[in-house]
């Protein structure tokens, strides 16, 4: 019978879809990459997602990410994505937590039963947090690296951590994960020098240096990051390269 995932069962067969409908993926931020990152997962019909997010969409945010409209400011990403996905795959359960990712607070947000984790968020003790709970737990897991200040999505590639250069966020991330024992981490990351970081004032912030962004580089890493975790999940090799 035709339906919403037919095409998609075409390519990979009633099998791999029943899998992914069985499998439950949690995505932390639903930012430029996060949020169409989680639009591709409910697209392919991963049946149970986590989205975890504190934030509120802000008109800055219109730029870049699929949730963010001039009808949504002040509305929790996490709310908005989940009518969205509702909207694609009636049938997908969907768990939100708007709250702030603490190593105090993991368990809460990433309860048993988990099979695949995505780190889309920006700040370095939640993403070692994430890294940490998912090494302890032996759960797959692929965290992205800083997307800001670029212009060349094409440029864009997954690797193990310790195999990453030009990023700095790599660099920060490597010597916090070697200080606590782990030894790998899946990353999408870029090969790009990031431009220079520009001034600017923020709602309820003073002047500081925020990275730039454009439409075209977040959520094509988003969409990669998507694809490699279903690839993952159904036990498809990466094109040309070893699994990590």
């Amino acid at each position: 019978m035709i339906n919403e995932f037919s095409r998609s069962e075409l390519l990979l067969g009633p099998d791999s879809m029943n899998r992914l409908k069985n499998t439950t993926i949690a995505l932390f931020g639903i930012g430029g990459v996060g949020s169409h990152c989680a639009e591709a997962l409910a697209r392919a019909g991963i049946g149970t997602l986590i989205l975890v997010d504190n934030d509120r969409v802000s008109l800055t945010n219109i730029n870049r990410q699929s949730i963010a409209y001039h009808s949504t400011v002040g509305c929790y990403k996490t709310d908005l994505m989940k009518q969205r996905i509702a909207d694609i795959n009636p049938n997908a359960r969907v768990i939100t937590f708007e709250t702030f990712v603490l190593p105090e607070n993991i368990d809460e947000v990433l309860p048993e039963g988990i099979d695949y984790i995505i780190d889309a968020i920006d700040t370095v003790s939640a993403k070692l947090a994430l890294a940490q709970a998912a090494w302890q737990r032996q759960t797959p897991i692929i965290s992205c690296m800083g997307t800001g200040n670029k212009l060349h999505a094409q440029l864009f590639e997954i690797a193990d951590i310790y195999e990453t250069s030009v990023c700095p966020l790599c660099r920060v991330m490597r010597k916090e994960l070697k200080a606590r024992g782990i030894p790998r981490l899946k990353v999408l990351y870029s090969r790009e020098q990031p431009l220079p970081a520009r001034i600017m004032s923020e709602e309820n912030t003073s002047k500081r240096a925020v990275p730039g962004s454009v439409s075209f580089v977040p959520p094509v890493a988003g969409l990669l990051i998507a694809g490699e975790a279903i690839r993952d999940v159904l036990n498809i090799p990466s094109c040309g390269k070893p699994a990590l």
